[in-house]
Order: C-alpha cells, then structure tokens, then sequence
C-alpha cells in the first residue's frame, strides 16, 4: 500500500460516522448489509449515510453490490488488512519480541474467547478423569 492510498482511508475511518459504518460491515461478513437497514443500525438518514459509503468507496473500505433494487453493502476486509500491515510493517524495528503483543492483540476476541472457553472445558473434563 502507497502512503497515499494509507492517508485516504485513514481520512475516511477519521469521522464517526463512516466508523461506526464500516464497523457494523465488518461484523457483518460476509454476508453484507443493505443500505437501508445499515442507515437505521446507524441512526442516520439514508441520503447522509450514502454520503460517507461514498467516501469509504473511494478510500477502497468498502464495496457495495446491486441486488435486486437495493445495494448490499460489504466491507473490504482485504484493504483493511493492507492498511493495518502497512501501519505495523516496520513495528519494533523487526524485534519479534516487542511486536508479539500488538500482533496477539489483533486477533479476533471471538476466536480467542471460544479458544479459552474450548480450553476449560478440556481441562474441566480432564479434571473429572
């Protein structure tokens, strides 16, 4: 990722609106979420949110795809990660010591809650043995 293309979808996330937005997308994966019922999850009209997808589109955040007579709109998980590696690329100067807690850090808390509670529930069966 150019440092340009970085500034243009950092300057996009930098209001709370196109935020919350593209949070609720991310949740949302991969199935999307139509305009419409994205506005109400929201709280904002449907002409002021189209406003701020166009921003994220054009910072390449999000994509949105006509169906039917509404337009489903997706996160860009993809970009996302290009951003996100290009923010820590050069992190604690390649001391994978330093960068072992940022990079355990971004892992999905889902997955690292069902790992723990997979976890107990191993250890409290074994407990019963």
């Amino acid at each position: 990722m150019e440092t340009e293309q970085a500034v243009l979808a950092l300057a996009a996330l930098a209001q709370s609106t196109r935020m919350e937005a593209f949070r609720t997308l991310v949740k949302h994966e991969p199935e999307g979420v139509p305009a419409g019922e994205l506005a109400r999850a929201v709280g904002v009209p449907q002409n002021t949110l189209s406003a701020h997808l166009a921003i994220l589109s054009r910072a390449g955040l999000v994509v949105g795809e006509r169906n039917s007579r509404s337009i489903i709109y997706r996160a860009n998980l993809a970009a996302f990660q290009e951003l996100t590696l290009f923010m820590v690329h050069d992190c604690c100067g390649g001391n994978t010591e330093l960068c072992a807690p940022l990079i355990q850090s971004l892992k999905p808390r889902r997955a690292a809650a069902s790992k723990s509670a997979s976890q107990k529930s191993k250890s409290t069966v074994g407990d019963r043995s």
